[in-house]
């Protein structure tokens, strides 16, 4: 299914994927060649301050492996192209570097005349045979900075020669030979259905540093058998998954083309990378919700009015019958993982991106607006706060890769994000939008409904937990209003205790409290009567006593219900001063 779904993408690219078994590359020297086969080297090196103004193309390339390595089409490295041996900074090349270095450009100048020697009509391939006749890089001046892993392309007059058509062809001939092992091995693709030659190995890997790790970073095979306890029957390489030449190749020119694009990948910062894509043409613009920086509340408010059952003729307008695909990939040494597959209708695709944003947004109680936090930032505000902002690398290894997958699976995050969370509160005594976001999230997905939250205050809700965290906003809001310059506030000394233990520090707390309003009713008559008649309200709220001791998810509930408190009374000052009155509680 995955492989398919790579081959059909590739169809509808068409041009914009490079030619079969080629790769974008630098080219660092050009070797200009006359009609008559007089060489030139030319130099194409830029500095790592001008990384961007490198001179990069498609170029023909395989994977290559093992101590006889073959060559590439026209461009290869200068060991390859111009006879360069390998060597350190501080010594010669030894004799063996010397012999493989002759070796390498024996077997490049074999393959070049493979093409060339049957054109001789083509200048370009008269060229090039009459600069091997008159000795090759024997003849040639080349400068010491040439190094033997340096890319090398050839070019006549103003053509390129390997973009030429035939050189196409020639090398996707010679890769489908050394890719099909020693025998031609016919047979039905796996992938397109078709009966055609089958591949021995996969010709080519992701590219090295495509996927992140936290390990060292090398290229990777999608498909690689080549142990026989790993193999049905023992068998290795792809005896048991039958690929053609075709769909292997485009499967991974496709995926090395989606791992580099902005706009179809996300690569997670510790481990591991997403790509996605869809069957037609279709609006992916949900992702970009989803990865952006500071998504538009517009357009997620036009998203969860999909999920209404009623959608508005706009919303209806939207639904179209595409498929979106998503593949998350990690790499272990040289083998990609697949940690996850997606594969749903693009307007499924968007009613999860809408629930997404509709299971964690927050009401801002100052502005009287939702505020939605991307992704990301969710993933973040688990790490340690320092100065109001998150400390960098700080945090849960991973993390942002499980919020993804349960975005997209509408599932709960990971069990461990509510206890990441908790302690990262009680332990900064940080509490930011995008902590109270992560936190509605997790309690919205619980199994249980009696966790999930509303948007706003619950004026309903009789959950004890929910309603001591209420109660521990009046007790801060009445000691902040009657002491408005306290360096250290209720919060800062006693949340934690509150949070986890509230029966007792509530109860202590409610005592303090009434030399606060002591002190309110002598100097803010009404701001005391509005704290003391919320307080009161909220006491008769309890049916029981209140609970000794709160579990994650209770304190969770303790959190929202703190948190609502805060931005209910915000949004009564709000709407006062929009009025032209003042409210007591300021």
């Amino acid at each position: 299914m995955l492989l398919q779904r790579l081959t059909e993408y590739a169809d509808r690219l068409g041009e914009v994927l490079p030619a079969e078994y080629y790769r974008t590359k630098q080219i660092h020297w050009v070797l200009d060649l006359d009609k008559d086969g007089t060489a030139t080297l030319k130099d194409l090196r830029v500095s790592a301050k001008n990384r961007d103004q490198a001179r990069t193309m498609p170029v023909p390339y395989a994977q290559r492996s093992g101590t006889k390595v073959p060559p590439y089409m026209l461009v290869d490295t200068a060991e390859f192209v111009l006879g360069v041996p390998k060597a350190d900074k501080t010594n010669p090349p030894t004799d063996k570097a010397r012999e493989e270095a002759s070796r390498r450009h024996a077997a490049y100048r074999d393959l070049a005349l493979l093409w060339a020697q049957n054109r001789k009509d083509d200048p370009g391939a008269t060229a090039l045979r009459s600069y091997f006749a008159r000795g090759g890089p024997a003849g040639l001046d080349i400068p010491d900075e040439v190094q033997a892993k340096d890319t090398v392309a050839v070019m006549v007059a103003t053509r390129w020669l390997h973009d030429e058509p035939t050189v196409k062809t020639t090398w996707a001939s010679v890769v489908r030979e050394r890719k099909g092992g020693a025998d031609d091995r016919p047979g039905l693709c796996l992938v397109c259905g078709t009966s055609a030659a089958l591949l021995a190995t996969i010709p080519e890997p992701v590219k090295k540093g495509a996927v992140p790790t936290s390990g060292s970073s090398n290229e990777g095979q999608l498909v690689s058998i080549n142990k026989a306890a790993q193999g049905r029957d023992g068998k290795t390489q792809l005896v048991n998954t039958p690929i053609c030449h075709r769909c292997g190749g485009q499967a991974m020119a496709v995926l090395n083309h989606l791992l580099a694009s902005d706009n179809h990948s996300r690569r997670f910062r510790d481990d591991g990378v997403m790509v996605w894509w869809t069957r037609q043409a279709g609006d992916d613009s949900a992702m970009a919700l989803l990865f952006g920086n500071a998504p538009d509340p517009a357009d997620i408010a036009h998203l969860i009015d999909s999920l209404d059952n009623s959608p508005t003729p706009h919303t209806a307008q939207r639904v179209d019958d595409d498929e979106f695909h998503a593949l998350t990939l990690g790499l272990n040494n040289a083998r990609l993982v697949v940690r996850d597959w997606i594969d749903i209708p693009l307007t499924d695709l968007k009613a999860t991106v809408a629930a997404w944003y509709k299971d964690h947004g927050v009401h801002d109680g100052w502005n009287g607006t939702t505020r939605y936090v991307p992704l990301w930032r969710l993933a973040l505000c688990c790490g340690r706060a320092q100065d109001g902002r998150y400390a960098k690398d700080s945090a849960p290894h991973g993390l942002e890769a499980e919020l993804v997958h349960s975005a997209l699976r509408r599932t709960p995050p990971p069990a461990r994000t509510l206890p990441l969370l908790l302690q990262r509160i009680h332990a900064d005594q940080h509490l930011d939008t995008a902590r109270i976001a992560l936190l509605r999230l997790i309690l919205n997905r619980s199994s249980d409904p009696k966790d999930h939250v509303m948007m706003t205050l619950d004026a309903d809700c009789r959950d004890s937990s929910y309603l001591c965290g209420r109660l521990f906003a009046v007790l801060e809001d009445i000691q902040t209003t009657a002491l408005p310059n306290l360096n250290t506030t209720l919060r800062d000394k006693h949340f934690r205790t509150a949070a986890t233990a509230p029966g007792t520090t509530l109860t202590n707390l409610r005592i303090d409290a009434n030399a606060h309003l002591k002190r309110l009713r002598r100097d803010k008559k009404g701001a005391a009567a509005s704290l003391e008649r919320r307080l009161g309200e909220l006491f008769a709220l309890f049916s029981d006593d209140m609970p000794r001791h709160l579990t994650p998810l209770q304190q969770g509930r303790f959190v929202m219900g703190y948190e609502h408190e805060r931005a209910a009374k915000w949004d009564r000052i709000r709407r006062a001063k929009a009025k032209g009155e003042d409210s007591p509680e300021e």
